[in-house]
């Protein structure tokens, strides 16, 4: 993404950012997770879980925000600001409580999705380069899930529970997991490989 493009994403307001996103414009979309990652980073520091490292926490948080890039209502009272810190928050404490009744073990596997960490006062260069490496893990993300996972972690982002994805998809609870599982593994060997 050339800086200009980038600068005039930046310009827009959440809302405008949003709406785009949720066309399938990945540039928007790229905008928002750079905009977003220093907030979702704090939120994440001010979190603990037993046996949650700081990425995980993060990861969750990254999650909580595509999901609600996906389901926010801009005709409801709430900014998108507002709803975002709610959405990652509340993703951030269902996890630290899933991890304290230790029912999830797969938590401990959680691929940092923090790679667009960009400090808030950040330089025009790092924002640019945070906006890359949003678009190369989109674009990952698009070429090596296969449908099945994209569907699952689509309906998962927007804040479908699994019974409801099963439902939506006519697929088992299990096979939900389990495509679940499969986008962490891919991602953390994705990671891995660009470290």
């Amino acid at each position: 993404m050339s800086s200009p493009d980038f600068n005039k994403l930046n310009a827009l307001t959440d809302d405008e950012l949003v709406r785009l996103a949720r066309s399938g414009d990945r540039a928007a979309l790229n905008a928002v997770l750079v905009r977003y990652a220093a907030m979702v980073k704090r939120i994440a520091s001010c979190s603990f879980g037993a046996s949650l490292e700081p990425d995980d926490l993060a990861q969750e948080g990254m999650l909580g925000l595509l999901a609600a890039v996906y389901s926010y209502a801009p005709e409801k009272a709430a900014s998108f600001h507002t709803y975002a810190s709610v959405c990652v928050s509340n993703r951030i404490m269902s996890a630290v409580r899933a991890d304290n009744r230790l029912k999830h073990s797969p938590l401990n596997s959680f691929v940092p999705l923090n790679e667009t960490d960009v400090a808030p006062n950040a330089n025009p260069e790092d924002l640019v380069l945070a906006a890359e490496k949003a678009e190369q893990l989109l674009l990952f993300l698009s070429e090596e899930l296969s449908q099945l996972e994209n569907h699952v972690l689509r309906l998962h982002l927007s804040g479908e529970c699994y019974e409801r994805i099963a439902e939506k998809l006519q697929i088992s609870v299990k096979a939900v997991d389990n495509a679940l599982q499969r986008v962490r593994k891919k991602l953390k060997l994705r990671l891995q490989e660009g470290s």
